[in-house]
């Protein structure tokens, strides 16, 4: 091999390895900015995303002379547009913020909370199988609280010819399904980790309560001069007999000409 063969040969080698240096700069760059990228950077550019793909959309069904909210209405079932129309219409008997009456917070204060309402269909199910005799796991491995119609329900009798039930399922049936008339009382013991539930939905109501403002409709608009609730009281009512002799003063001390 001559000497410019070899001279080219290893400009070709350098050349390589400047591009590869330079791919290997640009991918560690994406990587790095990729990595930089907040939560709220990554929702931003997940509606651009969501916007432009609605824009181009529309746009193709203008040009097929299609109607676009009909098109969309198509991707949804039925139980999923009622379920939706029952959530705007509950969105929209909450929107009232005005006090009405104690009642009407009370009720208002009474569906927030059902909301947070995670039933225990586990435990149900435990107890559904004591009073029906299933053996441990029917209904939650089935995964439906209605028993098959082959499961024994209860013992059978031939002698007598009926059905015959254990006294612990008597007792489970009649904790079970209460009426008026049951004579069983507060002899529920919650677990551990409804207890917790509790106490952390308390914790966070006084944490809310703690931390909520709302613009007084009394209140007269100007300058800010109190620091507190009791502060701004205290204000008013000195400004109501001091006013007449201060306004002038400190009139003078905003313009910058008090002697």
């Amino acid at each position: 091999m001559t000497m410019d063969a070899r001279k080219a040969k290893m400009e070709e080698l350098r050349a390589k390895m400047r591009s590869s240096t330079k791919a290997n700069r640009t991918s560690l760059i994406e990587e790095s900015a990729r990595a930089k990228m907040t939560a709220r950077d990554a929702a931003r550019l997940e509606r651009q995303r969501k916007l432009a793909e609605t824009l181009r959309t529309q746009a193709e069904a203008e040009e097929r002379g299609e109607d676009v909210e009909r098109q969309k209405n198509w991707e949804w079932t039925i139980e999923e547009n009622e379920n939706w129309e029952k959530k705007k219409a509950r969105k929209a008997r909450r929107a009232d913020y005005e006090f009405h009456d104690d009642a009407h917070a009370a009720r208002r204060r009474y569906k927030k909370d059902l909301d947070l309402i995670k039933p225990d269909l586990a435990a149900y199910s435990r107890q559904k199988e004591v009073v029906l005799g299933l053996a441990p796991g029917s209904l939650a491995s089935s995964g439906s609280n209605t028993p098959s119609t082959s499961s024994a329900l209860t013992s059978f009798d031939p002698s007598g010819g009926q059905v015959v039930t254990t006294a612990e399922q008597r007792m489970a049936a009649e904790s079970f399904y209460r009426d008026a008339n049951t004579l069983l009382y507060a002899d529920n013991k919650p677990t551990e980790d409804a207890i917790d539930r509790v106490v952390g939905k308390i914790n966070r109501d006084i944490d809310k309560k703690g931390k909520f403002s709302r613009k007084r409709l009394n209140e007269d608009e100007g300058d800010i001069t109190y620091i507190n609730e009791r502060n701004r009281v205290f204000n008013k009512k000195i400004a109501r007999y001091y006013d007449k002799y201060t306004s002038e003063i400190r009139a003078s001390f905003e313009r910058g000409t008090a002697l």
